[in-house]
């Protein structure tokens, strides 16, 4: 079973990233961690206003 990370960015804007891999430039792990559907669930309760931060 492949284990993901939950990512955000500069803007507060989340997604998912293999736990293996290094998260793409500009993004940070939030020390979330689980399966894929785990890590969107979190995302789901913590990421209530989905526009980015510089529109907020």
């Amino acid at each position: 079973m492949q284990e993901f990370l939950v990512v955000v960015n500069d803007e507060e804007q989340y997604s998912i990233w293999a736990a293996d891999s290094e998260p793409p430039a500009g993004w940070q792990p939030t020390g979330h961690r689980g399966t894929e559907q785990e890590c969107l669930d979190h995302i789901e309760r913590v990421w209530t206003d989905i526009r980015p931060r510089s529109a907020r």
